[in-house]
């Protein structure tokens, strides 16, 4: 079994075993019984068939027990539900930010790491906050899991009782890389996570420049990555200054991605398809993005091409 590596786990195993163990019954039971009745009452040539009558008791026996049954699996539900929306006092806080396609949690004071790091034997708060899609957080060690989104306050949380590293997968299809969107919950001794804690340098007091907030508000970020990997459209690594192959209506052609082409693209995006990117995804963003805010993208790029 799965290691049972925070205080929920095993109430939620329990539910999930008593439940798996009445469907196999259930399951043995009903068909043995189905076999048993096809051998014994299989009608033969020459002999009468059998007649059954109705049973006052057969029915109340397999109205009770049921009821009965589902009841209490309805008790072992709640009893792990139940702790899972009851924070105890004074449990640590951490913003679980999810975004196409990665995690990152914020400790506050401007530290945000990639993976979550939480002290053992303590319990922890994570505020779900999504960027853009819905995701779905989920922590299979520790049987907690819930929602990620957009403008919905949710939360969860857990005490970690075993050391170890753990993943963290999002289970909300939330596009291409979906799958791909996994972490790390490190859990450690309290003075190893304090240390730690204290020597993560602040990063995110740094705002978004003007342009790549545009872009992430019109969704670009969702077909075209930030870090040089294949979308629906080309990577924005690197983009400023590089020599891109595009396919027009007159053939194939060599640009160099300065102003006028990221201007193209943005109003015109099937005038220049770059080559092995399929034309007629894209729409047109003329009435959405403002000439102010164009300037303000292509500056973006314009700084992000002078760090490369």
């Amino acid at each position: 079994m799965l290691n049972q590596a925070s205080n929920l786990a095993q109430g939620v195993d329990n539910a999930f075993i008593f439940i798996f163990a009445m469907a196999l019954i259930f399951t043995l039971g009903i068909t043995l019984f189905m076999i048993y009745t096809v051998i014994k009452y299989n009608r033969k040539k020459g002999k009468e068939s059998m007649t059954f009558t109705g049973s006052v008791k057969l029915e109340i026996i397999w109205t009770v027990i049921p009821t009965i049954i589902v009841l209490i699996m309805f008790w072992y539900g709640w009893k792990g539900f139940a702790p899972m929306r009851t924070v105890p006092e004074g449990a640590m806080e951490i913003d679980a930010i999810g975004r196409m396609w990665e995690w990152e949690f914020d400790y506050g004071d401007g530290k945000i790491s990639k993976e979550l790091v939480i002290p053992i034997d303590k319990p922890v708060k994570l505020n779900l906050i999504s960027e853009d899609v819905n995701h779905s957080l989920f922590i299979p060690a520790f049987r907690v899991k819930e929602d990620v989104v957009p403008g919905y306050d949710n939360w969860l949380w857990f005490t970690a009782t075993q050391l170890g590293d753990y993943e963290v997968l999002c289970t909300e299809y939330c596009g291409l890389l979906h799958s791909a969107m996994i972490t790390t919950a490190k859990v450690v001794p309290e003075a190893d996570y304090n240390s730690w804690l204290t020597n993560l340098v602040a990063t995110g007091n740094i705002p978004d420049h003007e342009g790549l907030t545009i872009l992430k508000a019109n969704g670009c970020i969702a077909c075209h990555s930030l870090d040089g990997a294949k979308l629906v459209g080309p990577s924005f690594k690197g983009l400023w200054g590089s020599e891109r192959v595009v396919v027009t209506d007159d053939g194939e052609k060599t640009v160099n991605a300065l102003a006028d082409y990221i201007k193209l693209s943005i109003t015109d995006p099937n005038a220049e398809v770059v080559k092995g990117f399929n034309k007629g995804l894209m729409q047109s963003y003329t009435k959405t993005i403002s000439e102010e805010d164009m300037g303000k993208i292509i500056d973006y790029f314009k700084q992000e091409g002078g760090k490369n």
